[in-house]
């Protein structure tokens, strides 16, 4: 799809020789501390990604991305959620005539991708942001965008000293590769039960598991999950998500100990840092968090509206 605006602008799907403009895009908006800027990906996914060209030079994009696929039989009041990233050059910031024009193919895309979605459930669309970036915010709150929550990125030193701890002899911590689609199966369906209004889905388990040093770790008694947790690496960074313990074991101490597991792993790997979020209003997390050395880095805003 392509959309001649004016003379000297338009806007169509990311193609291959677009790469090096790409770059140098990034490189402006990430030159801004904290802007959340999405990578394109494979090209598989190019159709969900949009630019904006003018004199020979990309000065916006934006794509979409479908997050969260609700299962049949949950809540109705349950939502899928497609989530969209919309960036210009920093000079650009203000200029919500681009924005706009980018945003309504991205809209058109989300309708589109929403109707692929069970629909016995509604979908939100949703932008999540860094709070520094308010003008990209501004925009998103003025097209009708309701703010949803906020998350803390949680950073940790891994040069730092990691607490060596020790697990009572009542369970058993191995390492999950997840292998078979059984196994897969059984992680997403006791994932689910921990956070049924956004449930991981078989797509983002999947592209979890492309990550580099993926892996995921669990703390077992006897046959039964009782704890687990991912880890990989992202841009030079160590990542942990995932992480939650079943209600019956919860305040034993073991989201504790796969934290420092994951910690010892992703420095195993030589690398300098990890990072995870949270959302800012979790405290019982946050104080988890903060005990094994992580601290809060930066904070991001999260709006939607529903797709009708």
């Amino acid at each position: 799809m392509v959309s001649q605006l004016s003379t000297d602008m338009i806007i169509r799907n990311f193609q291959k020789e677009d790469f090096s403009l790409l770059g140098e895009l990034y490189q402006a908006v990430t030159s801004k501390e904290n802007a959340t800027f999405w990578w394109v990906g494979e090209e598989a996914n190019w159709s969900n990604v949009y630019c904006a060209f003018e004199n020979g030079k990309m000065v916006a994009k934006g794509q979409v991305s479908i997050i969260t696929i609700i299962p049949p039989g949950r809540s109705a009041a349950n939502k899928h959620s497609i989530y969209l990233n919309l960036k210009t050059l920093p000079e650009r910031d203000n200029d919500f005539d681009l924005l706009e024009n980018v945003y309504q193919h991205l809209f058109l895309r989300a309708l589109q991708v929403k109707e692929t979605l069970p629909s016995e459930y509604q979908t939100m669309l949703c932008v999540g942001n860094d709070s520094s970036e308010l003008e990209n915010n501004r925009f998103f709150i003025q097209k009708g965008y309701t703010h949803w929550n906020s998350l803390f990125q949680m950073k940790r030193d891994l040069l730092e000293p990691i607490p060596a701890l020790t697990l009572d002899e009542n369970f058993h911590f191995s390492y999950w590769k997840m292998e078979s689609a059984q196994d897969e199966k059984d992680y997403l369906d006791l994932e689910a039960t921990i956070w049924p209004d956004a449930p991981l889905g078989f797509e983002r388990l999947s592209e979890y598991k492309n990550k580099a040093l993926w892996t995921s770790m669990v703390i077992r008694q006897n046959d039964t999950i009782a704890a687990s947790l991912m880890a990989w690496l992202e841009e030079n960074e160590g990542v942990v998500e995932d992480v939650f313990v079943q209600e019956p074991w919860r305040k034993r101490g073991l989201a504790k100990f796969l934290l420092t597991q994951a910690l010892g792993y992703l420095k195993s790997h030589e690398l300098k840092s990890a990072y995870l979020m949270v959302e800012t209003t979790n405290e019982s997390a946050l104080s988890l968090y903060k005990s094994v050395g992580f601290e809060v880095d930066k904070e991001e805003i999260r709006y939607y509206i529903v797709l009708k």
